[in-house]
């Protein structure tokens, strides 16, 4: 261990030399040991790297950004306190994703800045920390609204995206900076599986506010969800049931219209609600008995047009 201490000193001490050279061999070493010796990586984060690696992220070599990117990724995993904790951090981290189509920026520096804030969103409380930051969700809005942004800093943004949404007062700022339209974009026109999956999980929770009403409203949002729950379009179960979760926060934080909407729409795919209810994982099953009680409203509208004894046998299992 003491060779481990050592050695991680010598590195970090030499991110302050005055040679590039020796900086740049100090940061790929730094990188692959925080990759592949997790026990280096309190002690890199204890020599003191952490601040240099963030102000790497200010500079204007993209090869750079990458290393140091990489490096407090790695750090994240197992030191997220040092991370969150050292003053200007997440100033950096927002400069990197703010940046993300300038030439002088390094794609993969981007994506793994928006893997470490999904690293950091791991815990609860950086939450309201980092969703306070709006120009670091104004940032990652942008990088999935980008046509020129690679798919994997899109699927990185989202799964931030998501950290933050996962905490009720942050949802309010993703509508305000324009989640919700360049979400949706991605749903309707992006066909691969694993960016609407993502797209569709964010939406979900950013559904679970008043103020995602008018903004779903603007984008035909209910109908849109509505129709990944058709089977004619081929949707995951892991989508579908993002749509679920995201009708049902609907109705349940928007206001009559919403409600009223979301009956509208829903009764053309109860089909498809009843199966993620019977054979989605344990909280789509549950969303799914839910969103058909809202859809029905107590009065057994669904039974009524339906003569399906699954609906009425769904229903009962929800009282």
């Amino acid at each position: 261990m003491e060779v481990k201490i050592r050695t991680a000193r010598t590195l970090v001490s030499k991110l302050s030399s005055v040679s590039e050279q020796t900086r740049s061999e100090a940061l790929k070493e730094l990188r692959l040991i925080t990759k592949h010796d997790a026990d280096s990586r309190p002690l890199v984060a204890d020599a003191g790297a952490i601040p240099y690696l963030a102000e790497t992220l200010f500079g204007s070599s993209p090869d750079f950004q990458d290393d140091a990117a990489a490096t407090l990724l790695n750090i994240s995993i197992s030191c997220r306190h040092n991370l969150i904790s050292t003053r200007g951090l997440l100033d950096a981290i927002s400069h990197a994703l703010r940046h993300h189509g300038s030439p002088t920026s390094s794609a993969t520096a981007v994506q793994s800045s928006a893997a470490t804030l999904h690293s950091l969103l791991v815990v609860e409380d950086y939450r309201p920390i980092i969703g306070a930051k709006r120009d670091i969700v104004y940032s990652l809005v942008d990088i999935i609204k980008s046509p020129k942004s690679p798919p994997r800093s899109v699927k990185d943004a989202l799964k931030a995206l998501f950290g933050i949404a996962l905490y009720p007062l942050n949802r309010a700022s993703l509508v305000e900076l324009g989640a919700v339209p360049a979400l949706f974009t991605l749903v309707v026109n992006d066909g691969r599986l694993g960016i609407v999956e993502d797209a569709t999980a964010v939406i979900a929770q950013v559904a679970g506010c008043e103020e995602s009403e008018d903004a779903f409203r603007r984008v035909a949002g209910v109908r849109v969800l509505a129709d990944l729950l058709d089977y004619s379009t081929g949707s995951s179960l892991r989508s579908r049931e993002n749509a679920v979760s995201a009708l049902l926060n609907l109705a349940q934080c928007g206001g009559e219209r919403a409600v009223a909407e979301v009956r509208e729409e829903g009764m053309g795919v109860v089909d498809g609600i009843a199966d993620v209810a019977e054979n989605g994982g344990p909280k789509g099953k549950s969303k799914g008995v839910a969103l058909l009680r809202v859809i029905d409203g107590g009065n057994k509208s669904i039974s009524s047009i339906f003569r399906d004894p699954r609906f009425d046998s769904l229903l009962r299992q929800s009282s």
